[in-house]
């Protein structure tokens, strides 16, 4: 009865904003948009909100990383003081329910949200059905056969992403993706990961604290690519510290299928073949935008190859038709940056007042161990923006070896660099490698949008012993100034 009233109120409402999908970015901006008046719908295809990120990614992939983290403490138990302990065992179940429980939780959360909010959830799988007529758009939803239409003033494309597979392969047991990967029924033998990304390092870090032989296998000449070369350099270390093999320039061949796992071919650097025999492979090479089969060529939106392009507050080129999160065209497919791109998108809508996003602004967060956040333009990138523009820069670089705090967290290895324009002090760039870096970074967001400089950061006060101090002595490195280094 609930669910007929529902289709019938939807069938009979033009509603301000529909939101078709309900992940980060979806939700996001369709929470923002009812909480500034409007009248939302928000469609999801699946019987539960949250999307990749809370079901099969961001969240589930951080609670298998703390299990990891307090296995490897415990590995340590003498060194602070706590004998007996053993060295323990991994109850592979329990680490899934914990993970699934946390899941639920959130999940659970989300629904009371949509009623706390006012939104109303439509059950489906959405598609657009042109451009909108007399100021109207029309949404198709099929939710298992049964056929419905929303109709809206306007439209938010939230449809996410899907990882992408290597040509040929398809996830199933032993070759999987970061669905897969999270379910197992028993953890690994060994484990092939390629790709070194955030999703591959993370889940090499947790299956190598769990005793599991972890192999890397990156097609780049280094680790987490992506990242500042000092940072990716660091990393390596720690990583070969660990017992974590790896292979950068590395180009893979197949993967061949065998009883009990799977072989991986590849090439080394140096031109030699190389087998690789283990039991599970995961493919971590990215993520793909959803983008097909979403109703995108029955209007006018410009792409950039699967990508949908967006201007400063994320409306296509088809009036009234926004896109936010994994499918922006130049967005990195984070889920807070879709969830802040959502918040635009309802601002813009609602009329009220919006700071656009900047893409160099969003911080970029690897929950693995060291942990790696970093935000702004690496060294690279401002060297050759800088000789573009006849700017001058400055570096700084503090160890973690000088702070106490990590010295405390036995974590003293890794660095706090920063990036300055030497003119005016600009902080340009922040890169941290080491304990709890992905919470420090947000302290280098704030001082970049807010245009703080090195001067005024040398002298705000920082609480002793803390992490955040490697911050105070980074910013001073910049002038060769750092206190405990």
């Amino acid at each position: 009865m609930a669910a007929r009233r529902v289709e019938s109120f939807v069938a009979e409402t033009v509603f301000d904003v529909a939101v078709i999908g309900g992940g980060p970015a979806g939700y996001s901006c369709a929470f923002r948009a009812a909480q500034y008046g409007l009248k939302v719908a928000l469609i999801e295809k699946s019987d539960k909100l949250g999307g990749t990120c809370l079901h099969v990614g961001c969240v589930p992939t951080k609670a298998m990383l703390f299990s990891a983290e307090i296995f490897d403490h415990a590995k340590e138990g003498g060194m602070y003081g706590i004998d007996n302990i053993g060295a323990g065992t991994i109850n592979w179940p329990q680490v899934l329910k914990r993970k699934n429980e946390i899941i639920s939780k959130h999940t659970n959360g989300l629904q009371y949200l949509v009623k706390k909010n006012k939104v109303t959830l439509v059950r489906g799988y959405g598609k657009l059905n042109g451009g909108a007529k007399g100021g109207v758009f029309s949404v198709d939803v099929d939710n298992d056969g049964q056929k419905s239409q929303v109709q809206a003033k306007k439209v938010v494309l939230a449809s996410g992403s899907d990882a992408r597979m290597i040509p040929g392969l398809q996830a199933d047991e032993t070759i999987l993706t970061n669905v897969e990967i999270l379910s197992l029924d028993k953890m690994p033998k060994s484990l092939a990961v390629i790709g070194s990304g955030a999703v591959g390092v993370e889940f090499a870090s947790v299956f190598n604290s769990f005793n599991v032989p972890v192999t890397i296998i990156e097609m780049a000449d280094r680790l987490v690519p992506a990242e500042d070369a000092e940072v990716s350099k660091e990393f390596a270390r720690q990583y070969k510290k660990r017992g974590i093999n790896f292979h950068t320039s590395a180009l893979m061949d197949k993967v061949e299928k065998v009883e009990g796992g799977a072989k991986v071919h590849f090439k080394t650097s140096d031109g030699k073949d190389q087998v690789l025999e283990v039991e599970k492979v995961l493919i971590a090479i990215g993520r793909a935008p959803r983008t097909a089969n979403v109703g995108l060529e029955t209007v006018k939106v410009e792409m950039d190859r699967t990508s949908v392009k967006v201007d400063d507050h994320f409306e296509t080129t088809e009036p009234g038709l926004y896109a936010i999160g994994d499918i922006v065209a130049g967005l990195p497919l984070l889920a807070h940056g879709g969830a802040m791109a959502g918040a635009v998108a309802a601002a813009h809508m609602a009329g009220k007042p919006y700071k656009p996003v900047t893409r160099n602004r969003i911080p970029a967060c690897t929950y693995c161990e060291p942990q790696i956040g970093s935000v702004g333009l690496n060294e690279a990138m401002a060297r050759e923006m800088a000789e573009k523009n006849g700017w001058k820069i400055k570096v700084g670089k503090f160890p973690l070896a000088g702070n106490s705090k990590a010295t405390i967290l036995n974590a003293h290895d890794g660095f706090v660099k920063v990036i300055a324009d030497e003119t005016y002090g600009e902080v340009l760039g922040v890169h941290i490698i080491g304990p709890y870096a992905t919470e420090l970074i947000q302290e280098a967001v704030l001082a970049i949008e807010a245009e703080v400089t090195i001067d005024e950061l040398m002298f705000t006060q920082h609480p002793h012993p803390t992490l955040s101090e490697s911050l105070l002595d980074g910013f001073a490195s910049v002038k060769g100034m750092s206190l405990n280094a």
